[in-house]
């Protein structure tokens, strides 16, 4: 199959242009191609091809020119009609015409008048072919009158009224434009408050003082005869009084609260509103039931003028101006309605017919009202023009079947309403000519290797030739889709390559004939600069060398220019070209700049840049080191679909060489403000070439890094969209999982904007059973990135593919993926569960495994719930006990339940656990744990301690695990120094919480080991210790109670001589204290522990006793003392406040009581209030030295 044309239609070089005009389009709207070849020989109906504007304004003091220009062949020959008649200019010596042409000159400025030629011109162009009429030319002479003369009296008012000056400029032709100016030709200036209104009047909202003068003049200008006219000046006196009172708005224009408008369709509206008020009103504008457009929409005169301009019937409808100040508001509606005159649709186009073919004239238009269409033949109403069999007419269109030669003929097109008419010209002809082709032949074309090529073939025939085209000299036919052939002709070959050389052969056909054409290309090696001239920093007064090495084709003429700044090099001596270096001496500071290479051919042009910086030569002063300046002159270059080369021109480095330069891309269709790393470059190059993706509206970056960091952004290259191509990935993450038991949910993460390649990105989602033989099922969605297929059976693998595709094509062949459909909860419970006691706390459970389609979902693995209940009440109370929850992953059988209770009662059940839930319980197991060794004893206490005995209470264990069989007591006395006597082992029945050991040692502490046992051994223990009580013998004073435990390993020293009499020294020296104090006292005076009491008012400090000038009790809350390390507490592990606890021994040895060298006594008074931790049980109380004074007396 040849290649045929195809109407695809690409934009061709400049340096086609002047072919392509002669090229043949559709025959639709075809005009014959007026090449010097054809015109010899080829007739062509008139056609005009430039009239004078239908309103015509001339200026009275020129001649007057009515342009008519035709082409046709033969020649067409021109006649006028003026105001409807002939217009014979043969008659009138003043009117003449240009030969070869239908424009009239009329010569007036010698004599005659202007008025004289008025009137309604139309010029017609006539061949054998047919009558070609221009539009109705009015012509009129512009007018410029003067103002009627009259007298203006000045006008006086008060501050603060409104004015009024009128202007009422003459009529005249066109309208004047109008402004307001002093005797001084200057502009009289306008505010909100004082505005000139569209019919020139000058309006005051309100006047002031400041407004008083005799010069208001108007003026009127006429641009066409470039004349002014002006006004009377006109007086206006402000008398500087108080001010009116403020009032609200009032409009001055226009009157009432509604009007009406009317404009044509592709004017300019102008609405306006000039308010008068006190302060000056303030204009809002808005269209009831609507919005006023955007882009339309202008403000002029403060606001007091709308304007819209291209307006259209949807702008018709009611526009409200309100006027506001701080007093009130008013507002008035303008009915906007919008007509319009004639405007086209489809204008008729020539028709180039061969005889026996159809046809069609159509010539449609609109406006408002609706335009009336009438047809003419020739300049002749159609109705009464001769008679053609081949024509027929049917409303707006003119059907031709079966045309002659004598059907050629040249019709117009009249629509007209009130408002205006448009008149067309289409010619219809009939011609029946062989193919000819126009182009030279034998034309050699030269392409850039990777370039596009197009290969002209002007031609023109009736009919209207097909064309094709072949390759080499055996013409064997284009088949290759890398062709493209355009309607005019034209073979293009997008991307040319080396064996595209060759000679290409035109055929044009019609019925009458064949012609042919031959055309040579040649394909040449693109120019490439292989090495870059290099950025320089070089000291004033050296000498620095650019180096640009190009490689071209060898049968193309090589140039290289060097430019500097992209300007010519300077006429110096310094610089020196030598074929393909540039050398610069004695260097200066202007020779800074870039320096480009350019190296051209015949066909094409590359170029290279590289900046030379000029540096003070050393010594210099110390240099400020910084990161460099942002690049800068960004350029795209070479732009292909998938690359670009980038080029850009190095900022300042700060003394610090750029290492090399980063390149960000920011797509605007897709992310706009967001940049992306693109590459890096050395910091010797300033071209890049970039790779690009399809569909991205690329702009670029540079930034520069030197040792200190790098640069500021440039500023961004232009855009640069690159063409759409089909997506070059598929989506990820694609996965199939069932959200219910009879669906499966398809998901994946979707393809971004830029991965997208094109517009219209959607995905093809397709899927099919993994072991079945059904087709693929797909389906296109966009804008998603999931898809539920509905329907499915439970639990089956599904084969799944997501494929991306956009406006352009499909992405590669994804890759399939396994999936899932929904699962459900599992049908069967496990089976033959078996459970094996390994202890009393572990025990190991097994099962049979669920057959795998029973689980109807991925297996996670089995899940055993276990409980612990009494024998007999299983079923019964199993709603209200708490079950503990072992899972067991994947495919395990069996399992350990670690942490049970010894000697305890369980049940268990498995069940199989997938992604849904749980399956069924398998039936319960019970099972019960063998005894354990208990627990220790909850509590233990001693009590009633007497000289030889000590009784002890105990509770049981909490968790006995198992039947107790009898606790054993183990105890030990200790002596003075710590350490311990033989152990005492004594076996207690199980059903005792209370044992008395008696013929114990006096005044001794013990040490108590207690433990209970079972079947299964013996327990945790817990100890404690206590200390019988000393004999009455002792120094313990009377009022100590017997049950009270006593720390009484320092006895001893109490029985020494010297220290008796120590003690006794002590006491009387406090006994003298306390007399002192006493006397004091029954003074009025306060002591200072007195003081200390009244301030805190301790509730536990008791008074003394006034009758016999006692010391009553004396405790501190406060200062409770630890212990020495060798006192404990009673066996009941209470003190009480009342009794006395302490001995003078405890206080020679304790921690708050010691001996001065001299004897004297240190005891609490010296104010230490710290707290130590007890030891073991012991109590943290220790006693105030009132406690011991009372101990000892």
């Amino acid at each position: 199959m040849q290649l045929k044309r195809m109407p695809k239609k690409k934009r061709l070089p400049a340096g086609r242009v002047a072919l392509i005009l002669f090229l043949c389009q559709m025959i639709s709207a075809l005009e014959v191609p007026l090449d010097p070849k054809l015109l010899e020989d080829l007739v062509q109906p008139p056609t005009i091809t430039q009239q004078s504007p239908k309103d015509y304004i001339i200026d009275p003091r020129e001649n007057i020119v009515i342009q008519c220009e035709a082409k046709g062949k033969p020649p067409p020959s021109f006649s006028w009609t003026r105001n409807g008649t002939h217009f014979d200019i043969d008659k009138d010596p003043l009117v003449t015409m240009k030969p070869g042409s239908g424009t009239l000159t009329i010569n007036i400025m010698s004599e005659g008048k202007a008025e004289t030629y008025e009137g309604v011109y139309q010029c017609t162009a006539r061949n054998e072919r047919g009558a070609a009429i221009s539009n109705n030319i009015v012509v009129r002479p512009s007018r410029s009158p003067l103002w009627t003369k009259e007298k203006l009296e000045p006008i006086t008012l008060r501050n603060g009224q409104s004015l009024v000056l009128p202007c009422r400029p003459p009529l005249g032709l066109p309208p004047p434009i109008i402004f307001w100016m002093d005797n001084s030709f200057q502009r009289l200036p306008q505010s909100e408050r004082v505005s000139q209104g569209l019919n020139g009047d000058l309006y005051f909202s309100n006047v002031l003082p400041e407004d008083t003068r005799e010069d208001y003049i108007c003026y009127a200008r006429f641009n066409h005869t470039q004349t002014i006219q002006q006004k009377q000046p006109i007086s206006v006196k402000v008398i500087s009084a108080k001010p009116n009172r403020e009032r609200p708005p009032t409009f001055l224009t226009p009157e009432g609260n509604t009007s009406n408008k009317e404009e044509l369709r592709g004017n300019v509206l102008s609405l306006e509103c000039i308010a008068e008020g006190l302060p000056t009103p303030v204009i809002y504008w808005i269209k009831e039931d609507g919005t006023l457009p955007t882009n339309r929409t202008f403000y002029r005169n403060f606001k007091k003028t709308l304007q819209i301009i291209q307006v259209s019937e949807a702008d018709s409808g009611n526009y409200q101006c309100i006027a506001k100040n701080a007093l009130g508001a008013i507002h008035h509606t303008i009915s906007v309605t919008v007509k319009a005159a004639p405007y086209w649709i489809l204008a008729p186009q020539n028709l180039v017919l061969s005889p026996g073919e159809d046809g069609t004239l159509i010539c449609r238009a609109n406006g408002n009202p609706k335009p009336r269409i009438s047809w003419l033949s020739n300049g002749v109403p159609i109705e009464i023009a001769p008679d053609d069999p081949s024509r027929k007419i049917d409303g707006d269109t003119i059907i031709f079947s079966n045309v002659q030669e004598r059907s050629s003929a040249v019709y117009q097109c009249n629509a007209s309403n009130e408002y205006g008419y448009l008149l067309a010209n289409a010619f219809v002809n009939v011609l029946a000519e062989p193919p000819r082709i126009l182009t030279s032949a034998n034309t050699l074309y030269q392409v850039i290797a990777n370039r596009p090529a197009l290969l002209d073939c002007a031609f023109f025939g009736s009919p209207l030739p097909t064309v094709e085209w072949f390759k080499g000299a055996k013409g064997s036919a284009l088949r290759d889709d890398i062709y493209v052939l355009h309607e005019n002709g034209t073979l293009e070959i997008p991307v040319a390559q080396k064996d595209s050389t060759g000679t290409y052969t035109c055929v044009a056909r019609n019925k009458l004939g064949m012609a042919k054409n031959e055309v040579h290309l040649e394909i040449k090696d693109p120019t490439r600069i292989i090495k870059q001239p290099e950025y320089a920093v070089v000291q004033r007064g050296s000498t620095v060398s650019f180096e640009c090495k190009v490689k071209h084709d060898h049968t193309l003429t090589l140039t290289i220019t060097w430019l500097k700044d992209n300007g010519e090099l300077p006429s110096d001596g310094r610089f020196t070209v030598d074929k393909d270096h540039l050398e610069v001496a004695d260097v200066r500071d202007s020779d800074g700049g870039a320096y480009t290479c350019v190296a051209n051919t015949t066909l094409d042009m590359v170029s290279a840049s590289a900046v030379l910086s000029v540096v003070a030569p050393t010594p210099t002063p110390a240099p400020i080191y910084d990161v460099p300046n942002p690049p800068f002159d960004l350029e795209l270059t070479d732009q292909l679909d998938k690359s670009v080369q980038l080029s850009w021109t190095p900022g300042d480095d700060n003394n610090s060489p750029i290492t090399e330069f980063i390149i960000e891309y920011e797509d605007a269709m897709h992310e706009a403000g967001l940049w992306h790393h693109q590459t890096e470059v050395s910091g010797m190059q300033t071209t890049a070439q970039l790779k690009l993706s399809p569909y991205v509206n690329y702009s670029f970056r540079v930034m520069a890094v030197n040792s200190l960091g790098r640069s500021l952004p440039s500023e961004p290259s232009e855009q640069y969209l690159t063409k759409a191509a089909e997506p070059d990935t598929n989506p990820t993450a694609v996965e199939g999982l069932g959200s219910e038991p009879d669906n499966l949910v398809i998901t994946w993460k979707p393809l971004n904007g830029f991965e997208s390649n094109g517009p219209g990105l959607q995905y093809k989602v397709s899927w099919r059973q993994k072991d079945g033989d059904d087709e693929w099922a797909s389906v296109v969605v966009a804008n998603v990135s999931k898809y539920i297929v509905s329907g499915t059976p439970t639990f089956v693998p599904y084969l799944i593919k997501v494929q991306a595709l956009n406006d352009v094509g499909f992405a590669p062949e994804p890759a399939v993926v396994m999936g899932h459909s929904g699962e459900d909860l599992p049908m069967v419970a496990p089976g033959n569960v078996r459970v094996n006691v390994v202890n009393s706390t572990l025990a190991e459970v097994h099962w049979d495994p669920v057959p795998l389609k029973s689980i109807r979902g991925h297996l996670q693995g089995y899940r055993i719930y276990y409980w612990k209940a009494q024998e007999g009440s299983l079923k019964r109370n199993r709603r209200h006990i708490e079950k503990k929850i072992l899972t067991f992953q994947d495919s395990k059988t069996h399992g350990m339940l670690p942490g049970l209770e010894p000697f305890s009662h369980y049940a268990l059940n498995v069940r199989v656990v997938n992604g849904k839930g749980e399956g069924p319980a398998s039936p319960d197991r019970v099972f019960n744990t063998p005894e354990g060794v208990p627990s220790a004893p909850s509590s233990l206490k001693i009590v009633n301690p007497t000289l030889d005995s000590l009784t002890l209470e105990w509770d049981p264990p909490s968790r006995p695990n198992g039947i107790l069989t009898e606790y054993t007591l183990k105890y030990q006395p200790i002596n003075s120094t710590h350490e311990l006597g033989p152990l005492v082992d004594l076996k207690i029945p199980a059903n005792k919480t209370r044992w008395t050991l008696k013929n114990l040692n006096f005044s001794t502490r013990y040490k108590f080991y207690f433990y209970a046992q079972t079947a299964a051994g013996s327990g945790s223990q817990i100890t404690e210790e206590a200390v019988t009580t000393v004999d009455e013998a002792g120094i313990l004073p009377p009022d100590v109670g017997a049950g009270k435990a006593m720390a009484s390993r320092q006895v001893d020293i109490a029985t020494q001589g010297w220290f008796i009499g120590l003690m006794c020294a002590v006491a009387l020296l406090i006994l003298i204290l306390l007399i002192v104090c006493f006397i004091r006292r029954n003074k009025g005076g306060k002591y200072p522990v007195k003081e200390k009491e009244d301030a805190h008012a301790d509730p536990e400090i008791q008074p003394m006793k006034e009758d016999d000038g006692t010391f009553g009790e004396y405790s501190d809350a406060e200062d409770h003392k630890p212990l020495k390390k060798g006192s404990r507490t009673p066996s009941d592990r209470t003190v009480k406040k009342e009794d006395s606890d302490d001995s003078l021994v405890d206080y020679g040895e304790g921690v708050n009581g010691q001996f001065n060298e001299d004897g004297s006594f240190i005891g609490q008074y010296s104010g230490k209030k710290e707290k130590e931790p007890a030891e073991g049980n012991e109590s943290s109380e220790a006693p105030s030295p009132v406690n011991a004074m009372n101990s000892f007396v």
